[in-house]
């Protein structure tokens, strides 16, 4: 039910957003490639999620709690990893809320929340019309996985401009409804 036009908005979408969002420092490269479902990166998963009345978009942010994820999230505060990984998935999830907001005005997000990924298979039971899964590699250094999960109740087909998501840069603000 979803079009070839929507997957690939949606993809462009968070490849914008991830590259702007995930990093701790915007001069940092997030280097976004496929890969196999059952190849993704961490033993954690914060999920996100952005719903309308046509459909529901659940964002998986992968995470292993390693030293090189808990240096580049955590520094060297004492905070805990996934408070902090989760703060930076929802600024990626609320920047792809922007964008989406434009083709679909009645979108809500959820308070991110993290599993195991032992969850992942479990996916299948939600039915989506569109999933895919994504290696992403910060500073060279850090490896996360993502998966994009779309379920639709309705036919689904948009196209985000293009120029419109690559340029689309906010500080993060909050927004009020």
């Amino acid at each position: 039910m979803i079009g070839a036009h929507a997957k690939d908005s949606i993809e462009r979408i968070f490849f914008a957003a991830a590259r702007t969002r995930l990093v701790t420092d915007a001069q940092h490269n997030c280097e976004i490639g496929p890969c196999a479902a059952d190849a993704a990166q961490g033993a954690r998963v914060v999920v996100l999620t952005i719903s309308s009345m046509q459909f529901r978009l659940l964002l998986l942010l992968h995470f292993e709690d390693d030293e090189a994820t808990r240096r580049y999230y955590v520094g060297d505060a004492q905070g805990a990893l996934t408070e902090s990984f989760m703060e930076f998935g929802n600024l990626c999830c609320g920047a792809m809320n922007q964008q989406l907001v434009e083709h679909f005005p009645d979108l809500g997000m959820s308070t991110p929340y993290a599993l195991s990924s032992e969850c992942l298979p479990y996916l299948r039971e939600l039915k989506p019309d569109y999933v895919s899964t994504y290696a992403l590699t910060l500073d060279h250094s850090v490896q996360l996985g993502a998966t994009l999960c779309v379920c639709s109740q309705t036919a689904l087909d948009f196209v985000a401009n293009a120029a419109d998501v690559e340029a689309h840069d906010s500080a993060g603000e909050l927004e009020l409804f």
